[in-house]
């Protein structure tokens, strides 16, 4: 796993590729593949991002992640980067010129001999600085600006906002195929209530880290692994065989209207105890969006159809795939001898 650094910790003289890349998507590894793919030799490949995301400092303006920094040191690894560097936004930092910020925080903190970014790329105070100013000011500095053009799909571009549009959506398919990679989240397995016990659908209620972005609310079909956290801290890694679940995302309208937003995830056909262990979640296909029902009988019916459902439509994907398009018809079933909490 590649490390996670400061500025001042990081490795030196390095060729950056500066960006937010949440999401990593193509445009995004282009734009790496420029200073990775065929490094210079004696310079260290480099992510550089910023955190918090500007805009949060500057406008107050709440911004979830695709990835969270801990998931992005294992997504970047395959293609060449060696570390990732996140430089702290500050409102000092949001005064810099574009001038100052390549004098101090490129040049100065991180020895950059090479920058690549996007061709939409904008820094400095108030976003004065462009790719052409990039280009200037780096020539007096003996720094190497690549630029790499977006990617187009169809009549709109590659984007991290596209691909969240796609997840508010519900639509999974495309969040995938826009990331060209399964979408995931991961938790940790917490004590809850035993409501779903008490239905015969005992569930993990997931914690889930507040900064991540989250699908539409609803249920869903989805794979689950255990994953252990590495030696680094937040970053995780799968070490367990996919598990078929169906999985809550929401609020409990008929148990308890008044609980707050939750990840449930029930798995199918398994006795497990989950308490206390981290678990990652790839959402494979919206089943229903929320609902009340009449009574707690109604509600336990509906969770053996989603189940049921959910049975179908993981025996003919696979984790890790992209994308299963057609939705089985609805049967009903009943709850397995199970789980956890």
């Amino acid at each position: 796993m590649i490390p996670l650094r400061s500025p001042q910790e990081a490795m030196r003289p390095t060729a950056v590729a500066l960006g937010s890349f949440d999401g990593l998507h193509q445009g995004h590894r282009r734009v790496i593949a420029a200073v990775a793919a065929a490094p210079t030799p004696g310079l260290v490949p480099t992510v550089v991002s910023f955190w918090p995301h500007p805009r949060e400092l500057l406008y107050g303006e709440p911004r979830l992640r695709l990835d969270l920094p801990g998931e992005k040191l294992a997504l970047l690894e395959p293609y060449g980067i060696r570390q990732l560097v996140l430089v702290p936004f500050t409102r000092q930092l949001s005064l810099l010129s574009p001038e100052a910020f390549i004098e101090q925080v490129l040049v100065g903190e991180l020895q950059a001999r090479e920058v690549a970014v996007g061709e939409n790329f904008r820094f400095g105070h108030d976003r004065s600085g462009d790719t052409t100013s990039l280009r200037q000011i780096g020539e007096r500095h003996g720094l190497r600006v690549l630029v790499s053009s977006m990617l187009w799909d169809g009549s709109e571009r590659i984007s991290s906002s596209r691909i969240r549009r796609a997840l508010a959506a519900g639509a999974i398919d495309e969040a995938n195929r826009l990331l060209e990679r399964p979408y995931r989240f991961s938790g940790r397995v917490v004590r809850g209530r035993g409501l779903g016990r008490q239905l015969s659908w005992p569930t993990a209620n997931l914690q889930v880290d507040g900064r991540k972005f989250l699908p539409q609310e609803g249920v869903y079909a989805a794979w689950v692994r255990t994953t252990a956290p590495t030696l680094g801290g937040e970053a995780l890694q799968a070490c367990g065989q996919p598990m078929a679940a169906v999985m809550n995302l929401g609020p409990q309208p008929t148990v308890d209207p008044l609980a707050p937003s939750a990840v449930e995830v029930h798995l199918l056909d398994r006795e497990i105890e989950l308490v206390g262990r981290d678990l990652e979640v790839e959402p494979l296909q919206l089943l229903r969006h929320q609902q009340r029902f009449a009574g707690l009988e109604e509600l336990s019916r509906q969770i053996g159809v989603d189940a049921a459902q959910a049975r179908l439509l993981l025996k003919r994907g696979s984790a890790g795939g992209v994308g299963v398009a057609q939705t089985p018809a609805d049967e009903s079933s009943d709850p397995p001898q199970q789980q956890n909490s």
